[in-house]
């Protein structure tokens, strides 16, 4: 790596995963919209095939005339070839395949347990959590041996557990989760200032907030836009559309109606706890007690979100595949956009090129005052040349800390329960897990069909 005044050259980014293409074109097309940076990224993911494709993707798209930067695109065979000499890491890896999330998801609808995305909380998001720490101990394990100055940047959900993993195995790893969906609830607010006060949207960016909690279940106790405070606007704001929710100009989800969602949910907990609740609703939902949003799909269609089927999924990775070979071979030409993420962003600002303030997932190290010491949480922070500072958030109200802590406690059970594979500990967790309703024995019957359907991902373990 070489610093050229505003510039930098040979940057060494290792990139853990992306064999599910989306977030490693996304990454691509950001790095070739930036004309500051400049290096090789090496690929590695299990599926060595998947890696090539990015290669050829990366190389062709680093040529042409368009990109504002050079970048080197090498698939490796070994994730020590990757993490060598690793300037920076970034992981979005696939827990598995989507039939053990098929699982995940639609397995426990047997006993009346509704889940809207199933891969952050729930029975869903616990038994995922179960498969991934283990490959993430391992990764975090690669970084100390290969690479152990490099800053981490996590992708892969559940994400506070993804991260709390990595300290838990090497507690001096510079590691961070990175998640837009406080960037989709300050949209939000800029749509509610423009509406309300008759101007034209702010961006995303001019709404500043204190963020505090856990990511996906995240809130905002202060809001301002300039000097104007947001939090009378958006009572108002969601007033108005409580009872029918309120559609963005497209009356449509950036990918399609099972990532839709009409913020009923959103409104429901500002008008209950009187703060805002900063994540998509169908993430939102899942956290709260199974008979709140999601008791039923007639009452998540009431609220005005989605269930995901794991079906699509499945067709929209056939699609991607697809849209890889296209990509590949020169049949599609790559459309160079910011994507809105701020992984390299935060690069910049990690290497001295202008500090970044935004929401990022780190331990708690007393940025929120009645969260465990250690444990991962989502607050601001401060991103300037080698560090990551947390800005002080606060408290959350005892009332929202009580919907909170409970899953703070959970997963640091779910963290124990995985890496000493002790299926007490899981089902002490899934139990305890506020959308698991079914009875204690239902509860034992629907986690032993969970763990035999992803048992090839939990070596080990006695089932």
């Amino acid at each position: 790596m070489k610093h050229s005044g505003n510039h930098v050259d040979n940057l060494n980014i290792a990139y853990i995963g992306g064999g599910s293409r989306g977030w490693a074109w996304g990454l691509m097309s950001d790095l070739a919209a930036e004309e500051s940076l400049c290096g090789t990224v090496k690929l590695y993911d299990i599926d060595f095939n998947a890696a090539l494709d990015n290669e050829k993707i990366g190389n062709r798209l680093s040529e042409r005339t368009d990109a504002k930067s050079r970048w080197r695109y090498k698939a490796v065979e070994n994730i020590s070839d990757a993490l060598n000499g690793a300037d920076f890491v970034v992981i979005s890896i696939m827990p598995g395949t989507f039939d053990e999330m098929e699982s995940d998801v639609h397995a426990p609808e047997e006993y009346g347990i509704y889940q809207s995305v199933g891969d952050t909380t729930g029975p869903g998001g616990l038994v995922r959590a179960l498969r991934t720490i283990p490959m993430y101990a391992e990764i975090a394990e690669n970084i100390k041996r290969y690479c152990p100055e490099a800053w981490v940047i996590s992708y892969t959900n559940p994400m506070t557990l993804c991260v709390r993993t990595l300290y838990e195995v090497f507690p001096k790893i510079k590691a961070f989760g990175c998640c837009h969906e406080v960037f989709g609830t300050q949209k939000l607010l800029a749509q509610a200032v423009s509406e309300i006060l008759g101007i034209e949207e702010p961006h995303r960016r001019e709404i500043s907030v204190n963020v505090l909690g856990i990511n996906h279940f995240t809130w905002i106790d202060r809001a301002f836009y300039n000097d104007i405070d947001i939090f009378p606007i958006y009572a108002k704001f969601a007033e108005k559309y409580y009872e029918t929710g309120f559609a963005e100009k497209s009356n449509e989800n950036w990918m399609n109606k099972y990532f839709s969602s009409s913020q009923r949910v959103k409104f429901d907990l500002f008008k209950r706890y009187g703060i805002i609740a900063a994540a998509g609703d169908r993430h939102l939902a899942e956290f709260c007690p199974g008979k709140w949003y999601l008791k039923d799909p007639q009452t998540v269609h009431e609220w005005g979100f989605e269930l995901t089927p794991v079906k699509w999924r499945k067709e929209d990775l056939k699609n991607r595949l697809e849209r890889s070979r296209r990509l590949s071979s020169g049949e599609e030409n790559f459309v160079i956009k910011e994507t809105g993420e701020e992984g390299v962003a935060q690069i910049k600002a990690l290497l001295g090129l202008g500090d970044l303030f935004t929401n990022v997932n780190i331990p708690n190290a007393g940025q929120i005052k009645n969260i465990p010491l250690g444990a991962v949480v989502e607050t601001n922070a401060l991103f300037s040349r080698g560090k990551v500072i947390p800005a002080v958030a606060g408290e959350l109200p005892w009332d929202v800390h009580n919907l909170v802590i409970r899953h703070v406690y959970n997963q640091e059970t779910v963290l124990k329960a995985a890496l000493f594979k002790d299926k007490d500990l899981a089902f002490r967790a899934f139990a305890n897990d506020p959308l698991v309703s079914a009875s204690l024995d239902d509860s034992k019957k629907l986690l032993d069909k969970m763990l035999s359907a992803t048992k090839k991902y939990l070596p080990g373990w006695e089932m």
